[in-house]
């Protein structure tokens, strides 16, 4: 059948591919990360599978749709205006620098401060393919806004990312020192944040710092209860971790993460 569309949806390459008529109605859709296409409508199979082609890699599995899980269910059922999962890395401070102070120094702080949430987001988010799933500036009432919340075979992690702007970085049991600016309280500030979503989403989260482009990172021996990250081998430490969720409880915690009102008083 000629007209057939293929339309992207998710995050950029990540995300399934859609098999729609000319009128919009989809007819099928490729799982790249199962890669699995579900055929909608079995009459236009030959059709689709042409449009699909040049998509594909190596062995894919063809058919209905599987049944919705629960988590699926619940997915389709959230608001857009309450859905957490299409917040980009840094989201909250990219609208801080276009509304915010004029003054050279605080817009350099925060352009050094979203550099360090997208480099770590973007790390988070390549984790996708290994079963971990990431969101990105959760707003938490009292708190401010937990920059990565991330969630995956080896549990769930609330991450502060830290700027480290090419200079050593010290990190205490209270305070994380960049070269020789002002020691900041972050890990403090974390374990705050971490209890709360512990009691939001009913199951222990673990705070982590992820610090970004540093010349050197130093963590205090007494420092046991936050995990310390770098973006480069993030993916080989969390892999490291032992198993602790099976991909139905990442899927089902990540439905309930993903909605603002899991957040809410």
């Amino acid at each position: 059948m000629r007209g057939l569309r293929v339309l992207p949806g998710g995050r950029p390459g990540r995300g399934r591919l859609y098999v729609n008529l000319p009128d919009g109605q989809a007819v099928a859709w490729y799982d790249r990360q199962a890669n699995r296409i579900s055929i909608l409508a079995d009459d236009h199979r030959e059709a689709v599978l042409r449009a699909l082609r040049p998509y594909l890699s190596g062995p894919v599995t063809i058919g209905p749709p599987p049944v919705p899980t629960a988590a699926c269910l619940l997915a389709l059922a959230l608001p857009p205006d309450a859905d957490l999962a299409p917040n980009r890395p840094g989201e909250s401070l990219l609208g801080e620098l276009e509304h915010g102070p004029a003054g050279t120094r605080a817009r350099h702080r925060l352009r050094q401060e979203l550099a360090a949430q997208q480099r770590a987001g973007d790390a988070f988010d390549a984790l996708e393919a290994d079963g971990w799933r990431a969101l990105h500036c959760v707003p938490v009432p009292g708190l401010g806004r937990i920059d990565h919340l991330l969630i995956g075979p080896a549990g769930v992690f609330c991450v502060r990312a830290v700027p480290g702007r090419r200079q050593r970085v010290v990190v205490g049991d209270l305070l994380v020192t960049v070269g020789r600016t002002e020691p900041r309280p972050d890990p403090r500030r974390l374990r705050g944040a971490a209890a709360h979503a512990t009691r939001a989403l009913t199951t222990q989260v673990t705070p982590a710092l992820a610090v970004a482009d540093a010349s050197r990172v130093e963590v205090a021996p007494s420092l046991r209860d936050v995990r310390v990250l770098q973006p480069p081998t993030a993916a080989a430490d969390l892999a490291a971790l032992p198993p602790a969720l099976k991909p139905p409880d990442i899927e089902a915690l990540f439905t309930q993460a993903r909605d603002v009102r899991t957040w809410l008083p």
